[in-house]
This record gives C-alpha cells, structure tokens and sequence, in this order.
C-alpha cells in the first residue's frame, strides 16, 4: 500500500471556496454571530494505490465582524483532525483567523509516527532514515515508532470570488492562492540525515520548506458544485551541503484538475486528475539508489511533467 503525498491540501480547498462564496451572500443580510462546531470524515483513495482517513473537528468563532460584506463574516476557526494511513498516525491543529473576506491567516502544526510494512511485493515507508550503504544500495533505518515526526507551518491565503462583484448563483468564478512556510523533522534523524514519511522519496531533511498553491475554479449551483485547476509546487529550504547537483532546490510541481460533487449538507465526493514534474537525471546516474548519488544534466530541461494519480476524496459532515 503506497501512501503518497496527502491529498489533505486539495480538501482543504474545498472546503476553503465555499465560506466566501456563502460569506458574500449572508453578511449582505445578517452576519452570524453564533459559535459554530462542525465534525466531519474524509476518506482518500487514488490509484496508486493509497489511503488515507481523518476525523476533523472544528469551531468557528465571530471575531472582530462588521457591518459589510468585506468585515461581516470576519471570524477564528480553531480546527483538529486525526489523520490515519497504512503506515502512519498523526494529529493536526490549526487555526485560522479571517480578519477581512478575501484573507486568511494560519498557523498550526502536526505531529505523529509511523511504521514499515511489507504490501504488494514492496516495503511501505512510514518512518526511518534513508541512508546509503555505501555500496550502491540504501536502507531504511528506523522501527514502528522509534520517533516523532512534527512540523510547525504559518500561512497567507487570499481569496477572490467574482460574484462579489457581479451577484449571481452562476457569476462565482473563485481564486485562491496560498503560501506556507513550515518546519519539518523527525526526532531521530540529525541535521545531515535524510528521512521517510508516508511513503515518499526520502528526500526530508530536519529544516525549513516552502509550499504554494493557486486555484482557479467555477462554483455553480447544481450537483456538480465546483470544477477547477489547481496548482502547487513545494520547495525546501534548508540548501543541503550538494544540493545543486541532485536538484535539491527545484521545486516540486504539482498540477490537478479538480470536481467536486455535492449530494447534500451531508455528503461531498471530490475527483482528482493530477501530473508532476520530476527531475531530469544523468542516464550515468539516473539508476542509483540513493537520491544525493544522482545529478542533474547540464543541458535542456531540469525536470519533466508525469501523470502522477486519478483521486477520489469523499467527505462526510457528522455535524
């Protein structure tokens, strides 16, 4: 069972288009006033295959709210989610204050451990150091909770709806654009080691990362609620000893297209088609087991675009 990079911040957008959308709309009335508590489930699947399931829940605070569209809405989401994979556990809490419609700001952090397991004919990598033998192999050292891996992240996100503009159940044309800053590591691993977490490359080291997203998408109001496309790139910033040489800086693309199907105040189901960029190496080195053994080309393109994964992301409200 491969359990990839999470699906969580595509949910996260779609959850995040509708409040303005509805903002807009209700602050032109009455803005709310009452504290507001939401638990839900969300179940991830893809084709890699993968999967993984959280309970989220979340308590929206008035805060600072106005009498106008851009102020009337203005409010403190205090949010919790128990995150469960294959080969990992982990806990989230974040906070989210909206002090004006089209910004956000957020901070928060995660923390938990994992597990190594053998499925598929391959090992699932939860948790453990990526370390070369020195003999063209690597291993993974690291047991079933023989550590923590934490991060602690701040955000901005501005947001944008058309039907500000021009009102109309058809007018919503949304932007969304967010950019984080976070700290990642893992207790057992030093400054110079490289670790694994949910399966991917093993290319995490303890330091600071960058990650952006950009959304455009129509909202419309029939079953098939939002389509989009977004974008996100990922880029670390701890500038490894070398790192030039195996592209340690390029930053990571990852382009969707996006639906998203309302059943009812219950019930939403997202679908996911999304490619990558990848590294382009050496074909001398493009083989070699350990990702610091590998080089970029000098010449043409650093990285080329992949199909990565069909997803489906199924979101129950509880209350």
């Amino acid at each position: 069972m491969k359990t990839n990079r999470s699906l969580l911040p595509i949910l996260s957008v779609l959850l995040l288009i509708a409040p303005p959308v509805m903002a807009q709309e209700e602050s032109a009335a009455a803005p709310a006033k009452s504290v507001k508590s939401e638990t839900s489930v969300s179940i991830t699947a893809s084709s890699l295959p993968e999967a993984q399931a959280a309970l989220t829940q979340s308590w929206t605070f008035p805060f600072l709210q106005g009498e106008g569209a851009l102020t009337g809405a203005n409010n403190v989401r205090v949010g919790t989610s128990f995150e469960v994979t294959p080969v990992s556990i982990f806990g989230v809490g974040e906070v989210t204050w909206t002090p004006i419609a089209f910004l956000q700001l957020i901070a928060g952090g995660r923390i938990g451990s994992g597990w190594n397991i053998d499925m598929f004919g391959g090992k699932s990598k939860g948790i453990g150091i990526n370390h070369p033998n020195g003999d063209g192999t690597t291993a993974v050292i690291g047991s079933a909770f023989d550590g923590v891996i934490w991060n602690i992240r701040a955000a901005g996100l501005f947001q944008f709806d058309f039907a500000a503009i021009r009102p109309g159940d058809w007018h919503h044309i949304v932007f969304q654009t967010q950019h984080r800053i976070h700290y990642d590591a893992y207790s057992a691993a030093s400054k110079t080691d490289s670790w694994y977490t949910a399966n991917d490359d093993g290319e995490n080291r303890n330091g600071f990362a960058y990650y952006g997203s950009f959304f455009v998408g129509y909202q419309m109001p029939i079953f098939l609620d939002t389509v989009g496309l977004l974008t996100e790139v990922d880029k670390y910033l701890y500038g490894a000893a070398g790192g030039k040489d195996w592209g340690d800086g390029l930053g990571r693309w990852t382009f969707s297209v996006l639906s998203n199907f309302t059943v009812n105040k219950w019930f939403s189901a997202a679908l996911i088609t999304q490619f990558r960029t990848r590294r382009n190496f050496t074909d001398a080195t493009k083989d070699l087991a350990f990702y610091q053994d590998r080089r970029i080309g000098d010449s043409g393109p650093k990285r080329h675009l992949e199909f990565y994964r069909v997803a489906v992301i199924a979101n129950f409200k509880i209350r």
